[in-house]
């Protein structure tokens, strides 16, 4: 029923590999019964349950199988205890109490929650962004002085270098995988009973906490400082927050490429293999579909974003209203994940038209010398110098000619223009020269990245 099934994910052998063991409801249940055993390894550490019985428990729950777990469920109607039930079956009557003992179901859900998110994360998710920044950082530096003519507003503006373009989105996806990381080991557990307030525990427990910090060390995780029945949820929103605007600037960077390739720009594209269709009509057609694919897939989990804000609000000490849909959450990791390793794919075999690009930019290199020359004669002390560069460029575009040239033959700016030296002439005579830092600010970025994720410039 889910195109993440049938068109994105469950076809994807790659993407199932890496991310199976964390977003499946096999992977949820398996950390759920880790959650129990963690639970049981630390009851006996404290001589309330004997080693032996925890080493049945920590058995059984490696070997439940799922589908076990879910005809239980259908029989009683709740899922912990269907799985409680399973783990019971399965060893001696010595050992059975201290299943689930002291702990409610969302101890075991959200420390679930946690610890496979967090793991996925390291495991899974950051490898794969990884691995898009390195063929973005790549791509940089191989563009670093390739001359583009910079855009704002959709219109001309003055020159960068296609590289600088393409280091934006180094440094923002960079900065969002370093806010995803960050997310992900700062997510929380709890083992802090039905209400939070670590009633069942302290009837055995000397020190509760302590006893909770123990069991979610098992886990990875440290506790979440104050928990109702469930973790406070700030820690799950904020992780989904990092996903979802990484998302965004992947969608920023399609559609940055995507208008690149519009025909009347045409400087880069993406590879068009010979057997490849682009439309079913017209067999001319060479669509940026792969950007366009990736457009779509965030305008799906996007709106994600607004039911995780809601499942923030939890009346009282606990209610079910997001027992639903957080069960939705894997998705979204798995939808950025796909767009992803399909842009590493796509960006790695991007094709430049150099060509195109130099003609772009020859379209308005008469007028690229317009801001440096207001900057210079107001730097000579011209009083007004962007009112007098604005007017020559209404010249510049009945005739033709450069701005610059304007400026040399104007009786009124030539005292200024006589002053300028030799450089300053070639920037205002040449728009290719005119790209600032572009070229240094797109090594420096590269290279920071590269340091900051462990990838190689060689």
């Amino acid at each position: 029923m889910s195109p993440l099934e049938f068109r994105y994910y469950g076809v994807n052998k790659r993407l199932i590999e890496r991310f199976s063991p964390y977003v499946t409801e096999r992977a949820r249940l398996g950390y759920e019964l880790r959650v129990e055993a963690a639970a049981a390894l630390v009851l006996a550490r404290r001589g309330i349950c004997s080693a032996a019985a925890a080493g049945e428990i920590a058995r059984a729950c490696a070997e439940v199988p799922a589908e076990e777990v879910a005809a239980e469920e259908a029989r009683i109607h709740h899922n912990i205890r269907a799985m409680v039930n399973c783990v019971q079956r399965r060893i001696g009557e010595h050992a059975r109490p201290f299943v689930h003992f002291t702990l409610t179901s969302f101890d075991v859900i959200d420390t679930a929650i946690a610890a496979r998110f967090k793991d996925c994360t390291r495991e899974a998710l950051v490898p794969t962004l990884i691995e898009l920044e390195a063929v973005l950082i790549g791509l940089a530096l191989r563009e670093k002085a390739r001359v583009q003519v910079g855009r704002t507003h959709g219109q001309h503006a003055v020159p960068i270098t296609f590289g600088f373009a393409v280091a934006q989105h180094v440094s923002r996806l960079g900065e969002r995988i370093e806010a995803i990381q960050r997310a992900g080991d700062n997510l929380r557990g709890k083992i802090s009973g039905a209400v939070g307030a670590y009633n069942a525990s302290s009837l055995l427990v000397a020190d509760p906490m302590a006893f909770e910090r123990e069991v979610l060390a098992e886990m990875g995780l440290l506790p979440s400082p104050l928990s109702t029945q469930v973790v406070a949820a700030e820690y799950i929103t904020d992780y989904m927050h990092s996903l979802i605007s990484c998302f965004s600037v992947l969608a920023d960077l399609c559609d940055d490429m995507r208008h690149l390739q519009r025909t009347e720009i045409a400087e880069v594209g993406e590879e068009f293999k010979p057997e490849q269709v682009g439309s079913s009509t017209m067999p001319h057609k060479r669509n940026p579909w792969n950007f366009e694919n990736v457009k779509s897939l965030y305008k799906v989990f996007v709106p994600r974003m607004v039911t995780v804000y809601l499942d923030q609000l939890s009346e009282h000490q606990r209610d079910l209203t997001n027992s639903a849909s957080n069960r939705f959450l894997p998705e979204v990791i798995v939808g950025l994940a796909g767009s992803a390793e399909r842009l590493t794919r796509v960006m790695g075999k991007l094709v430049v038209d150099e060509a195109n690009m130099a003609a772009n930019l020859q379209k308005t290199a008469g007028m690229v010398a317009a801001e440096p020359l207001y900057i210079l004669l107001a730097a000579l002390g011209h009083p007004d110098a962007h009112e007098a560069v604005r007017r020559l460029t209404l010249k510049a575009q009945v005739d033709g000619a450069p701005v610059w040239k304007h400026a040399a033959a104007d009786d009124e700016l030539a005292p200024y223009f006589a002053r300028l030296t030799a450089e300053q002439r070639r920037v205002l005579e040449e728009p290719r020269a005119y790209i600032g830092c572009a070229v240094e600010r797109t090594e420096a970025i590269c290279a920071e990245y590269a340091g900051k994720l462990g990838i190689s410039l060689a």
